[in-house]
């Protein structure tokens, strides 16, 4: 079995997600993941795919008629098979008032306790009742058997402190 990251953006339009995933059938291939949003104008879709090996030499081949017809700037990376996480997973919620900076702040945090991400969503909102940009971010990471919880607990605290940030962190438990 061969692995496939497919990355595209272009033009927010209908029949992308359908192109692409018509692509990846053709080649009798599977969708494995897909992350995809409107970003400003643009719609940006990155996929996992597998397929027998060998495939891939011809997925850009198969994709480049849809980039070409849609308007996409399209790659493709070999990967590897997804692995199993080797710690327990755990989410971080902040939400503020929208300045530059907190994405920042916060994956520094991260970087400097050596966890990794494994999956970073943010966006700006209207508050309720004053409308007043506010800027939600979740991030789920893997903590290992003997990280410091604790500690990194403290390290976003002071961030959330000189940043003005709610923060919660908390283990991710399935619904």
């Amino acid at each position: 079995m061969e692995y496939a990251v497919i990355t595209a953006v272009g033009a927010d339009k209908v029949g992308i997600m359908d192109s692409l995933a018509g692509a990846v059938v053709g080649l009798k291939a599977n969708i494995e993941e897909t992350r995809a949003s409107i970003l400003g104008g643009e719609f940006a879709v990155i996929m996992l795919v597998s397929g027998e090996d060998g495939f891939s030499g011809s997925l850009e081949e198969k994709l480049s008629p849809v980039a070409k017809t849609l308007g996409l700037s399209i790659s493709t990376k070999l990967t590897s098979k997804p692995g199993q996480p080797k710690g327990l997973p755990y989410i971080i919620e902040s939400l503020s008032l929208d300045t530059p900076g907190i994405v920042h702040a916060i994956t520094k945090v991260l970087k400097d306790s050596s966890i990794n991400i494994e999956d970073l969503e943010s966006g700006v909102r209207p508050a309720p009742l004053s409308g007043s940009p506010m800027f939600e971010m979740s991030v789920v990471i893997t903590i290992v058997p003997g990280a410091a919880l604790s500690k990194l607990k403290q390290a976003l605290a002071v961030v959330g402190a000189e940043n003005d940030l709610d923060i919660e962190v908390r283990p991710l438990i399935a619904e």
